[in-house]
């Protein structure tokens, strides 16, 4: 079974991913998965902190001489500034540092103290913040390159940010290096030229805006899921992971709340001979399972709740109005939230495929995903 687990604080020493059930033979480099953690730090509207922030990446275990070799493999991200918070995040018993007592509306910070008993906001916010991305983005990018081994491609792009939506163009994986160019990541030049502008006019009036991402998969064969368990289907797995990203509160496979509005002759995929569709409203997945047309989901990020211009709060300690506390100064993620998504949509198909396929070595996957293939040919 594919799993990863992640440990580290957002100003702390360093963030730990684990990745265990990957199968040996699969190549790493940390050149590139340096490349993968840089995309998650782009995107107009993100804050001073990412021109700081570097990813100071090790392999502790599981590769050798640039290939896995079917153990866990473990990767730390070093924090380049851990010397201005070690004092305030030491793992030493010494004098604390002053408690930051005013949570922030919109984030995890008053239901996680409540929930710890913790009057120091700092105990909750330093695991719940969105840094801690960049360990999911190890495990996306391992996941990724075993997919690719198979014939299978994801890629990301924003649908819209504000009030500003993009055409209906549908990036391929050929359009990756263009989108990742996109101050937006996206390919409606138009469109991004008025989603920045939107940023720029919440950036000057201290707000933030959200916005809309959507993740497509090519090259994942039909049946690959199942409608046998709840737990097991791949939509519901496809919109946990999505949900799961910071700032995400809504989820949508395929044309979902479209179809919602319409009737079921207008909602549907027709098939044709040789079991193509006449469109993909489905999003790829049709009871639990993929039907051979690409996947594609779409997450949709709040506006972030961290605001130049704080919003109102109380201080835990004396029961008191007081402003929240203001912690990082982004005006809009949309974007890295584009490319988590394609780590957690990786993830998720990666460890739906190793079951289907099986293999203990990048040989046997590849074999077994090649004779699946060749059997739906044969269907």
């Amino acid at each position: 079974m594919l799993r990863y687990l992640t440990a580290g604080e957002s100003h702390g020493k360093g963030l730990v991913t684990i990745v265990d059930g990957l199968p040996a033979g699969l190549h790493v480099s940390s050149d590139e998965l340096a490349t993968e953690l840089a995309r998650r730090r782009k995107g107009h509207g993100r804050g001073a902190r990412m021109r700081i922030e570097k990813d100071r990446l090790e392999i502790l275990a599981g590769v050798r001489y640039g290939v896995t070799t079917g153990a866990p493999v473990a990767v730390t991200i070093g924090n380049t500034e851990w010397g201005r918070w070690e004092a305030v995040l030491s793992a030493e018993l010494r004098e604390p540092a002053k408690p930051v007592t005013t949570p922030r509306p919109g984030h995890a910070d008053l239901a996680g103290m409540m929930r710890h008993g913790t009057h120091d906001v700092r105990d909750v916010l330093e695991r719940a913040s969105a840094r801690e991305t960049a360990a999911r983005t190890v495990a996306g990018y391992l996941a990724r390159s075993l997919l690719s081994a198979a014939g299978i491609e994801i890629i990301s792009h924003v649908v819209s940010i504000g009030d500003i939506t993009t055409s209906e163009i549908l990036p391929t994986p050929d359009d990756r290096p263009r989108l990742d160019e996109s101050p937006v990541r996206a390919l409606d030049e138009d469109a991004a030229r008025k989603m920045i502008q939107r940023i720029d006019e919440a950036h000057e009036e201290r707000d933030t805006l959200g916005g809309v991402f959507e993740v497509l998969a090519y090259g994942l064969p039909a049946g690959v899921g199942t409608y046998a368990q709840w737990d097991r289907r791949l939509d519901g797995l496809l919109a946990q992971a999505l949900m799961s990203v910071p700032g995400v509160k809504g989820v949508e496979v395929g044309n979902g709340f479209a179809q919602a509005r319409s009737r079921g002759s207008a909602a549907h995929d027709e098939i044709e001979v040789g079991y193509s569709r006449t469109s993909n409203r489905a999003g790829g997945v049709e009871g639990g399972m993929s039907n051979g047309e690409p996947i594609r989901v779409r997450g949709a990020m709040k506006p972030l709740s961290t605001l130049m211009r704080a919003l109102r709060s109380v201080d835990v300690l004396t029961g008191e109005p007081a402003e929240a506390l203001r912690e990082r100064s982004d005006v809009c993620a949309v974007a890295p939230a584009a490319v988590v998504g394609e780590q957690m949509v990786a993830f998720v198909l990666a460890q739906q495929t190793l079951e289907q396929f099986g293999g203990a070595t990048l040989e046997d996957y590849q074999r077994g995903a090649a004779a699946y293939r060749e059997r739906l040919e044969r269907f």
